[in-house]
């Protein structure tokens, strides 16, 4: 039942915004024809809708069945996540989304899929900030205090300091 309320959750909500509205907002466009995927651009931007596909997953999964949970924020999971991509960032599942719409901008060669996700960044940066970093403290407290030090909210772009 939870892996059916997380595709469920996975089609309406990340799918919409990583699929649906830049398919809409192509087809509007009359551009859903990439221009060469045989390019530096194209094959960027489709390594990085794979990855970001497959890094989706990968939490969706690690959520259903490590967690017992969703990725809905309705219905979260039981256990604080803190393994499979979880060690690298606190927030795999918007950098999936993220690298999905960058990847579909390259393709496309879409200056506003671009711009898109960087107004997507800002919104999941202010609703981790104002929502899901204060709920994880209430639920996990002093465990979720500790993951907060250990792993960063989005990607570590230098090796930390040790000592």
């Amino acid at each position: 039942m939870v892996a059916l309320r997380t595709l469920a959750f996975s089609i309406f909500v990340p799918g919409m915004v990583a699929i649906g509205l830049p398919y809409l907002y192509l087809q509007a466009q009359a551009q859903l024809a990439p221009p060469s995927l045989v390019s530096a651009t194209g094959i960027s931007g489709s390594l990085l809708v794979v990855m970001g596909v497959a890094l989706y997953f990968w939490c969706a999964g690690e959520f259903t069945f490590r967690g017992e949970g969703t990725p809905a924020p309705i219905d979260p999971p039981r256990s604080l996540m803190i393994k499979g991509p979880y060690r690298w960032t606190r927030n795999p599942m918007y950098i999936a989304v993220l690298s999905t719409i960058l990847g579909e901008a390259l393709i496309f060669r879409s200056a506003a899929l671009a711009i898109y996700a960087g107004l997507l960044f800002g919104l999941f940066h202010l609703f981790i900030t104002a929502y899901e970093e204060p709920t994880l403290h209430r639920l996990f407290g002093d465990a979720y205090t500790a993951y907060q030090h250990a792993v960063p909210r989005w990607l570590r772009l230098w090796p930390e300091k040790k000592g």
